[in-house]
């Protein structure tokens, strides 16, 4: 009897695992590490990486990779105008199983409107952001508005950056 429960204990735990890898997701291409909440950076660097996201949860890639990434958006950033040009480092190996499920924190298009003199102001933080910065235009709720009517509207700088 007790031989028939260890075989059916191998047989459930054998099975458990099948499912388990059966439903395992590589990260997204150019992410450098997981976050604690299960969404993916593809920062150049471990530090602040998943700052509001739980912080990282592992690290892809390796700290050579990681500083060569970071000289490479660097020098990108100084011949082009806009910071969309940066690069982020490749993962070093095959990651192990990562589950199915993905967030991103913004689209990749920014809202319509804008343009010369606006800023973004994320109406949910009442931070706002500057033309040609990461979040201008792509957080799920804001508005745009000349700068000086989003510190009238007591919004402040994205980082304590003013625009201009």
């Amino acid at each position: 009897m007790n031989a028939k429960k260890a075989l059916a204990s191998i047989v459930v735990t054998l099975g458990m695992a099948a499912v388990g890898t059966a439903w395992a997701q590589t990260p997204p291409a150019g992410s450098t590490g997981e976050c604690k909440d299960n969404t993916y950076t593809s920062s150049a660097s471990k530090r602040g990486a998943c700052k509001g996201h739980g912080g990282v949860k592992e690290w892809y890639a390796t700290e050579k990779e990681s500083k060569s990434a970071k000289s490479s958006s660097t020098e990108s950033k100084t011949k082009t105008e806009t910071p969309a040009a940066t690069t982020a480092a490749a993962p070093a190996a095959t990651p192990a199983a990562k589950p199915a499920t993905t967030k991103t924190a913004a689209s990749t298009m920014p809202a319509p409107g804008g343009g010369a003199g606006k800023v973004w102001v994320n109406t949910s933080t009442h931070v706002y952001h500057c033309q040609g910065t990461k979040w201008y235009g792509k957080t799920k709720e804001g508005e745009y508005m000349t700068e000086a009517e989003a510190k009238a509207k007591g919004a402040h700088a994205d980082h304590g950056k003013a625009c201009g």
